[in-house]
């Protein structure tokens, strides 16, 4: 039996090994199919741009872009959105235009492409040649207001042009209140032509030099019309009063809507020295600019005004509607009595020898218009 046992023996021991063999064979197998699976899922993974884009961009940057130059919040990809915030959004879309200024409040009445909007509708040119001038009005009416542009008239010689910015409403018996710029040879001064009228009737001009040159830069022109008084301010300063004085039966402009025009047009027979100078059409197209349009008013639309009984009562009236109740206080008094001292050059108050029957009443009424000038020349 040992010698059959000692025979047996070195026949089972290949067998062990054999199935250590197979053991390591197959942990050798598993490792392999391990690293195999891990290498294909790594294969699988996004690509590196879009892992770069999953990575916060103070970490990874374009390369086209310098990190100390950069605010990384304004850079944000369709893969990675911006963190959440409670500040507002930087990159937005681009707003869409908006209608400003006088392209807003005015439309070109006339004029076959003389009168043009620049600069998204804040600036607005005339033009005159000799075939044509041109114009524009406002797209309200206004029953009472208080208007403002500022405007750079033509330069050079301007001679036979006229320019004008005023208030007008419609018909034979129409109300007007005026400014009328008058061109001038080079180098000779700008005449500011003020006139007034009530139920189709004018004749009350008044004119001016300016203190400046308003040929070299825009300046500002405006109209006070309320309940009690018409005003016109040059850069602020007041020039001209017109007081309503109906209770002496003199016509004063409040029944009727206005609308605001200006235009650009040849006046050579009578705008310069009389039509002694005439239009020198070698220097054409003239040009004139409008900008800044400001108004405080009571639009009137459909039959009625947009403003109240109580916006006259000064009582009830808030600020904003101060201007229906404003009046020239002592400081501007003495302001438009030192324009009228030194630069009018016509009053019709006292023009005796053109209105032969006796100067119009607003001028000869005690506490008048004709009161306050007869103080101050």
């Amino acid at each position: 039996m040992h010698m059959h046992r000692s025979s047996s023996s070195p026949s089972f021991l290949p067998s062990i090994c054999s199935v250590h063999t197979f053991i390591g064979l197959a942990v050798i197998l598993c490792v392999y199919f391990t690293l195999q699976t891990s290498i294909s899922l790594q294969d699988k993974s996004l690509p590196s741009e879009q892992i770069k884009t999953t990575l916060p961009s103070s970490i990874l940057l374009p390369q086209q872009y310098d990190s100390n130059d950069m605010n990384f919040n304004e850079i944000p990809t369709m893969e990675q959105p911006p963190p959440h915030s409670n500040e507002k959004t930087i990159l937005r879309s681009p707003p869409k235009a908006e209608i400003l200024g006088l392209a807003r409040d005015f439309d070109i009445a006339w004029g076959n492409g003389r009168g043009t909007f620049h600069d998204n509708g804040t600036l607005l040119t005339l033009s005159l040649d000799k075939n044509s001038g041109s114009g524009f009005e406002s797209k309200n009416r206004f029953l009472f207001a208080k208007i403002d542009m500022k405007i750079k008239l033509i330069p050079n010689n301007s001679a036979g042009t006229v320019t004008t910015f005023y208030m007008s409403s419609n018909g034979s018996t129409h109300d007007e209140i005026d400014f009328e710029f008058l061109g001038n040879v080079s180098g000779q001064p700008y005449t500011i032509h003020t006139n007034i009228y009530c139920q189709g009737k004018g004749n009350r001009e008044q004119q001016f030099y300016l203190w400046f040159d308003p040929t070299a830069d825009f300046h500002s022109y405006s109209i006070l019309w309320n309940p009690a008084r018409i005003v016109f301010f040059v850069d602020g300063t007041p020039i001209r009063e017109f007081n309503n004085m109906e209770e002496f039966g003199v016509p004063f402009p409040n029944k009727q809507p206005m609308r605001i025009f200006s235009s650009l047009w040849n006046a050579d027979d009578w705008a310069t020295q009389g039509g002694k100078v005439h239009t020198d059409w070698s220097k054409a197209p003239f040009v004139a600019s409008f900008k800044n349009f400001k108004a405080s008013s009571c639009v009137w639309s459909h039959g009625s005004s947009s403003c109240g009984s109580d916006d006259l009562d000064s009582e009830s009236s808030g600020f904003e509607n101060a201007w229906l109740r404003e009046e020239l206080d002592s400081k501007s008094l003495r302001k438009m009595r030192r324009v009228q001292q030194n630069y009018m050059t016509y009053n019709y108050c006292d023009d005796k020898m053109r209105f032969h029957e006796g100067l119009p009443k607003e001028c000869t009424t005690k506490g008048s218009n004709r009161g306050r000038q007869s103080q101050f020349r």
